[in-house]
């Protein structure tokens, strides 16, 4: 039984003892982050926080929006090395890999045979024949090495952590933090190998809000308490502050960025929830390409725009008093000022501008209309740095 009733929520604490935590990890930063009473869930085994004692999700949002914000992740890289880890990425992928040029991202989605959607994460081309992926939560390890039989690559985990710095500040913060200065080139989905604080750190232009923002990436080998204290410094005067996914999500669902598992899963194909740019049909084989060559364009997933209340995960989507669909996000959005979310559709019928009733986090069924996403900046401008877009705090 799932608990997203929206009245209770089972998320991890730290108690004294020992026993039975085996398999999960805690991120380098997680003494940095226990003064401020964090509050876990679990995301590929490891420990990613949801919120904090310190600070409401109000307060985490309107950081994210007029200052800056940083969120250590329960991403999980992994390594791809060797003169086959191309050809195997574009296997597995569905996007074309030999496009990626090495100090570039990609976005990587990958399908299974029947064209469903097993996990989403950003592919970081290192080298020519050496690959990051920093996947999303699911189980994408074993099945790229089950592909991966008899090519010439290594696939390995580099026990490396993901930390986003977004919101409006986070440039000038990596300008101040870089011991060379802010690295160049560095555009929107650049790799850059940068000095913070004598540390040699692998950074991403990349983030999870769509808004103005930088990753950074711990590795063993580093000091992360001595990494942390000099991006504290040159933080602390942009209004820098460590904050958690509860807040984060109310800005991914304005921006209409997924998350895997719950946004789509094995049962929906990259059209179905908006992510057929990231299929490049006339790339060679790949898998999943045949079942995808015939399966409708039309998506099924649209945005929730709710004036009466904010719409409850797996709530019904009802239209004319019929269920015909189901919330998969939900939240109110304090810079609209209405509750926002997802519908994913039963039927391709219903599309934005359809009317519809929605169940609620307070139990209410509420009307509500299917909108277009993601909600505002349709072209992605505020991440690309060219749209400056610092609202004012309105509660």
């Amino acid at each position: 039984m799932r608990s997203s009733d929206g009245k209770t929520r089972d998320l991890v604490t730290s108690m004294p003892g020992a026993g039975w935590d085996y398999s999960l990890n805690r991120h380098p930063y997680h003494e940095i982050e226990r003064p401020k009473g964090p509050h876990y869930c679990v995301y590929n085994r490891r420990h990613m926080a949801c919120c904090f004692d310190d600070h409401t999700t109000e307060d985490g949002y309107w950081r994210l929006r007029r200052e800056a914000a940083v969120l250590n992740t329960g991403e999980y890289p992994l390594q791809f090395e060797g003169p086959d880890a191309e050809k195997l990425l574009n296997k597995l992928f569905t996007k074309d890999m030999t496009r990626v040029k090495v100090n570039r991202c990609a976005y990587g989605i990958a399908c299974y045979e029947d064209g469903g959607l097993l996990v989403d994460g950003i592919v970081l081309r290192l080298a020519e024949d050496k690959f990051w992926y920093a996947q999303a939560d699911g189980d994408f390890y074993s099945w790229a090495r089950a592909h991966g039989h008899g090519l010439d690559v290594a696939i390995t985990d580099p026990d490396v952590f993901v930390s986003q710095v977004q919101g409006p500040n986070a440039l000038k913060i990596l300008e101040a933090a870089s011991d060379k200065g802010m690295p160049e080139p560095f555009g929107y989905f650049a790799v850059a190998r940068v000095l913070l604080g004598g540390q040699e750190v692998v950074i991403t232009r990349t983030g999870y809000t769509n808004e103005l923002g930088w990753e950074f990436y711990t590795e063993p080998h580093h000091d992360a308490e001595a990494l942390w204290a000099h991006l504290d410094v040159a933080g602390k005067p942009f209004g820098m502050e460590i904050f958690g996914l509860d807040a984060m999500n109310i800005r991914r669902i304005e921006a209409g960025i997924l998350n895997a598992g719950s946004d789509f899963n094995i049962k929906t194909t990259p059209y179905d929830v908006n992510l057929g740019r990231f299929v490049d049909e006339d790339k060679d084989d790949f898998i999943g390409k045949a079942a995808l060559a015939n399966a409708s364009r039309q998506p099924k997933l649209h945005g929730i725009k709710c004036p009466g209340g904010e719409p409850l995960i797996s709530a019904a989507v009802k239209v004319q008093g019929k269920t015909a669909g189901t919330v998969t996000a939900g939240a109110m959005s304090p810079y609209l000022g209405f509750g926002v979310g997802y519908a994913l559709m039963d039927d391709i019928i219903h599309g934005p501008g359809t009317t519809i009733e929605v169940g609620c986090k307070d139990g209410s069924l509420q009307r509500a209309e299917l909108v277009e996403l993601p909600f505002y900046d349709k072209q992605a401008e505020i991440p690309r740095g060219k749209r400056v877009d610092i609202p004012d705090r309105t509660v």
